[in-house]
Order: structure tokens, then sequence, then C-alpha cells
């Protein structure tokens, strides 16, 4: 984050209030090691495909065997970048050589999502699901229940889970550092079309399917599914209602997707998380604050920081920490090794994740392929993540509040 948003939340802060950046760089995993890498085929070679294969490409226990994609410019991109992986059109073609692969990363566009992942279940291989892993209900709890009887490991791309900053800043959300929860709001804006270019007509439908209403979750299930489940993770709970509206603000080219978003998903306690997402504006970018009665933490995916309240009760780690004057505030920043930091000059400037959030949550599911360990994502919580979005989308087109019942959480039979 730079200096000017950070000084911009700092300003907001209410006088008295003390800034810690959660900052856990030193305390990261090593990642994860074995004597024969893992043979790994990447379906969807679309912008996160590529991501994706970008971020393997720093995985050593990882070797890239097969790429998948019915657009034949696309496979032959992906194909420059791994240049030894075999190629095929469908996902079908490529289990018909199921022995030369173990894995499978899902990265095709969300309503595509149901086929890929229950034929690769059964054909016995670890499988990486993007979120939200459906479009529909009903497909994401038929993955679900495909998923349970899976022979390897079946992990949902939920990234807030295993970010380090998350993970660090959720034990203190869980001790008494932030006690009562006060309230809950995140955004995501990002100034783009979400338009993706194409040559024709047939590669512009296909490239394009988050704009069409009849595939497209919008901005409120696409992007929201990631942020939403940020709070259901640190809370161990799920909205009973959710209110939504959404309008086109900018992109007036015939789009029938909004551009701008809000929703309110309403927890039984009365507490809500307020969220708001964008591609009309780029100001404040992503984040997710939980305000507490002793603290509140603010999460932007490569930093973290908590706020406390003027009169919260010490826990004893504050004395350890460097301590910096932001305007009439004292910000105190919690490093993981602040020795280390200050020997590298690193101690004043704070530090974020060295990596993309993407890249922690692929770390994770080879860590659990190779320890023999369970995900950090279940299918089961990425169904009900996906529910909870599915539920919000349709809040914002139908403009009427929409109940969550726990019939709707519930994994089939």
């Amino acid at each position: 984050m730079s200096g000017i948003d950070r000084r911009s939340f700092m300003m907001q802060a209410a006088g008295g209030i003390a800034g810690m950046a959660l900052l856990s760089e030193l305390a990261l995993a090593d990642p994860p090691v074995s004597s024969d890498p893992i043979r790994t085929a990447v379906i969807g070679m679309g912008q996160q495909g590529r991501a994706i294969l970008g971020e393997l490409a720093k995985l050593q226990a990882v070797k890239v065997v097969a790429l998948c994609d019915a657009d034949e410019r696309r496979l032959g991109a992906a194909q420059r970048r791994s240049p030894d992986a075999a190629v095929y059109a469908s996902h079908e073609a490529l289990l018909e050589n199921a022995r030369e692969f173990d894995a499978v990363i899902i990265a095709t566009p969300t309503h595509e999502h149901v086929a890929p992942a229950r034929a690769c279940i059964e054909a016995g291989k670890h499988v990486y699901l993007e979120a939200p892993i459906a479009h529909t209900i009903d497909d994401a709890k038929a993955i679900a229940a495909a998923a349970r009887d899976a022979k390897g490991v079946f992990a949902v791309g939920l990234l807030a889970r295993s970010n380090p900053i998350y993970k660090l800043a959720r034990t203190f959300f869980r001790s008494d550092a932030v006690r009562d929860v006060v309230a809950l709001r995140a955004q995501n804006f990002r100034k783009t079309s979400w338009r993706v270019p194409a040559s024709d007509a047939d590669r512009e439908r296909a490239f394009n399917w988050r704009l069409d209403p009849d595939l497209s979750l919008g901005l409120e299930g696409e992007w929201g599914v990631h942020q939403y489940d940020v709070f259901q993770w640190y809370t161990s709970r799920y909205p009973s209602i959710i209110r939504g509206s959404g309008s086109i603000r900018l992109h007036n080219d015939g789009r029938r997707v909004d551009d701008t978003v809000h929703v309110q998903l309403g927890m039984s306690d009365k507490t809500y998380i307020d969220y708001q997402a964008s591609l009309a504006s780029s100001f404040g970018g992503r984040y997710e604050v939980l305000h507490g009665t002793n603290a509140t933490i603010k999460l932007a995916w490569t930093h973290g920081w908590m706020f406390k309240e003027a009169d919260a009760p010490t826990q004893g780690w504050e004395v350890y920490a460097n301590r910096q004057q932001y305007f009439n505030d004292e910000g105190i920043t919690l490093i993981a090794d602040a020795t280390k930091l200050a020997s590298q000059g690193k101690l004043k400037e704070g530090i974020g994740l060295p990596n993309d959030s993407l890249y922690y949550g692929l770390e994770d599911f080879y860590r659990s392929i190779i320890e023999n360990q369970p995900p950090v994502c279940t299918a089961d919580e990425g169904m009900r993540a996906t529910v909870v979005a599915i539920l919000a989308h349709r809040a914002v087109v139908k403009g009427l509040p929409v109940t969550v019942r726990d019939e709707d959480l519930a994994g089939l039979g």
C-alpha cells in the first residue's frame, strides 16, 4: 500500500487509537518440497489461468505437464510459457491421458467449473478449484458432494484463508484484541471495463462471460465471494438476510451487468457486512475492515493494520513493538522479526507480502498434497461461500431482500 493510502487511513482513525501494521513476512512457511515434482495440468488459459502459470513457476515442487483450453490461440500463447507441456482442447481429451498428471487446477469461467471438477474428482486427481466454485447453487452442491468422496486433495481457492497476514490478523480477531464486533465493511474499487478484447463475435461472447447476465454473478459474486468469506471465516458465521442494489455508473456500452454494486449481508445478531464494488472508480482499492469495541482491523491483502482503542487493555506484546507517530495518533508497528528488519533498514518503512495471495493459495494446495493434510479451504466451505455469493447476486439483480435459509448452506445428503 502506498504511503498516501496509509496516511489517508491513519487520518480517519479516531484520536487516541493506535495503528499496528500486521506483518508476518518472516513467519512465512517454506514452500513445499517434493522429491518428485507434482505433475500438474491447468484447465483454462484466460487471465486467471495465465496468472496461475506465473505463480506455479515459483514452486519447485510443481511441474506443469498439460494445458487445456478450447481457444486455440490462448492455448498456443500459454504453451509458449510452458513449452514442455502437452496441450488439449477439452478436459475430456485431457483425461484420456490421466496417467500423465497428478493434480489439476481449474481456472475456467465460473459457469464451466462443474463438468471438469466432477470429472477430475472421479478420475482420482488432486483438484484446486477457483472461487466461486459454480454459478448455480445446484452445481455448487453437486461439486461439494462429489468432493466428499475424493481420493485426492480437493481445495477451493478462497485466498484470504492462505494469506499469511490474514491468518495472523485472524488470531488477533479471535482473541480479546478486538472483542465485540461493532461493524464489518469491505470494498473493491478497480476502474476497468471488465471487457476482454476479441477478434470475432464468437470469441467476444466466450471471453466476456462476466458481462453476460445469464452466466455472470457480477461484481457482487465474482469479487464479493472472496471478501464475504473473510468475515465468514473470522466469525464462523453466515448471513441470514442479504440486500443489494446495483447500477451502471460509467460503462454505458450496452452491458446488462452492473458496474457498481452495494450489498448488505445481515447476521442474526443485527451486525452487518457492508460491501461495495465498482468498475467506475479505483479510490481506496480493495480492503476489509472489522470494527470492534477494543480495536479495529483493516486488511488490504498485502498489508494489514490494527488500531487499538485508547481504553483497550494491553496484552503484553505491545512493549516489543516499534512505535511511530501518525499525526495525533501513535502507530504501533507489529513485525515478526524487528531485529532482522532493523538490520535491513526496513523497520520503519513497513513490509507487505512478497507474493500475491494466489501464490499462497497454490502453495497451500501443494503442501496439502505432499504432507497429506486437509486443504485450507474445503469443498463444503467453498460451497457455502459460493451460495452466499449467488444469493448476493440474486439480491442485487432483484433489488429485493433475499433470505439465507439453513438448507441453502447445507450440502447434498
